[in-house]
């Protein structure tokens, strides 16, 4: 599977027609700022697509230039990465560095992400078989409730052999074929219409027995392991049926999962699951610089944990294949986004191995109150926006002036300043303390239709309290 040219007509993306500008001007829609950090996330994802369009045995040997993002927290580095998979349609993890911990201390290994990118490439993949074969399902389960509700002729014990539902019937009370065939007609008119949703039918539902497994001899086990001998189990037990009485409307939801997983090759989701995730992962080391040894220390203590963890790094993000439970995986393609603070420690406190495959640095600057108000107003997913959604839930309308965002802007920056810069993160707290009154009101005191309009005044009597009292203030999260 490797060692052949992955083609990019069997496994085509959204984003296959997207220029680098193209997808910069996507970001733009939910991050604010950051140019240089949109540029280079955009030239690492057209590169992939001109990679897979390159002809010839060279193609296998370009491999990515993986980036690391310095800057401080909630300037935007893990949204970059979420939104550039999202883009992409590809298979995306995040993990954190300073979770993981050397080989032979208890902990997670770092192969472990690449089995997370996985899996997130197999539920991708699978979403997308089962969305092909919605409509075929759909007519299956129809016909697989209509039988339980009008039984076909001549028909003593019936069990329908493609689902889990099993009726009585009794021939003797059977209609003549043309009546019955004219009764399961309207009945099926019916279900299409969704005038039987709410009628009950019972249903044999399958359970899977639960399997849990942890030390085995003297030590715990790996994660591919593990999944490995549960699946195997699993197979082993004998299928467990459970009689339930739901609506059709359940019914439905449970015999969709039932007949999709019938219709989908399971074995061909998982050979285009590894293909994806080896051609289009992308995987984000969060806190990388939590595992970089300071400088001017020598060896001794916790950094030589912490170097072990880079050298358990290095490989994988070098290029290694990886056991998954799905099968083997080549890291050779995936993207690395790597991003810290590096407050303290510094990139060049990296070993030099790894800093080499970080080849792309990006410093993302420091959120201003302009930055603030943009983010307020201009993203798809601006909080103002998000909060006015929820107050619409409930047929009440929230508005807010130009100068109350100012004013918001103005005191999260400030907040910020004087007690500690978490970034875009501080909004979610000033709005909170801004709007949680009105929630709280809502519908008991605010009742439907009303609306509620943020002035300037309102913010600055809310909140200008929590940057005066610095007491309070250091409470702030």
């Amino acid at each position: 599977m490797n060692g052949e040219r992955f083609n990019v007509n069997n496994m085509r993306n959204d984003f296959s027609d997207l220029t680098p500008k193209q997808i910069v001007v996507e970001l733009d829609k939910y991050i604010i700022g950051q140019h240089d950090a949109k540029r280079n996330v955009a030239i690492a994802l057209r590169n992939r697509i001109r990679r897979m369009n390159v002809k010839g045995d060279i193609q296998k040997d370009i491999v990515p230039n993986n980036i690391l993002l310095i800057g401080s927290t909630g300037v935007g580095k893990t949204e970059i990465a979420r939104r550039l998979a999202k883009i992409a349609n590809a298979p995306f993890t995040k993990v954190e560095a300073s979770k993981f911990t050397e080989v032979g201390y208890v902990g997670r290994d770092v192969e472990s992400m690449v089995r997370d990118l996985v899996e997130q490439s197999v539920h991708l993949v699978r979403e997308k078989k089962n969305e092909e074969v919605k409509g075929k399902a759909a007519e299956a389960v129809d016909e697989a409730i209509l039988d339980i509700l009008i039984p076909p002729v001549k028909t003593a014990g019936f069990v329908r052999p493609s689902t889990s539902i099993s009726i009585d019937f009794n021939p003797e009370q059977a209609p003549d074929d043309e009546l019955n065939e004219r009764t399961r007609d309207r009945f099926r008119e019916k279900l299409k219409n969704g005038e039987l949703e709410d009628r009950k039918v019972e249903i044999n539902v399958k359970q899977s027995p639960p399997v849990g497994i942890g030390m085995i001899g003297n030590g715990m086990m790996d994660d591919a392991s593990m999944a490995g001998i549960q699946d195997m189990i699993s197979g082993m037990m004998p299928k467990k049926t459970k009689k339930r009485k739901v609506t059709i409307a359940e019914a439905r939801k449970i015999l969709m999962e039932e007949e999709t997983s019938k219709l989908v090759d399971f074995d061909e989701v998982k050979e285009e699951a590894l293909r994806l995730a080896e051609n289009n992962g992308i995987i984000f080391i969060d806190e990388i610089d939590k595992i970089a040894s300071k400088s001017g220390k020598g060896g001794g203590g916790p950094d030589v944990s912490r170097e072990g963890v880079q050298r358990d790094l290095l490989p994988i993000v070098e290029g290694s294949a990886v056991n998954t439970k799905y099968g083997i995986i080549n890291t050779d393609h995936v993207l690395f986004i790597a991003a810290g603070a590096f407050h303290v420690a510094k990139p060049s406190d990296l070993i030099p191995e790894l800093q080499g495959r970080f080849p792309i640095r990006v410093e993302l600057n420091s959120l201003t109150e302009d930055d603030f108000y943009r983010i307020l107003k201009e993203p798809k997913n601006a909080l103002t926006k998000q909060y006015q959604a929820l107050f619409e839930s409930e047929e009440v309308f929230l508005d807010f002036n130009d100068e109350a965002i100012r004013e918001i802007a103005k005191l999260a920056f400030q907040i910020n300043e004087e007690v500690e810069n978490i970034g875009a993160r501080r909004l979610h707290t000033v709005m909170s303390h801004l709007l949680n009154d009105f929630l709280f009101e809502v519908p008991d005191t605010i009742e439907a239709n009303s609306k509620i309009m943020i002035t300037q005044e309102m913010v600055q009597e809310r909140l200008t309290s929590l940057v005066k009292n610095r007491d309070l203030s250091q409470y702030i999260l």
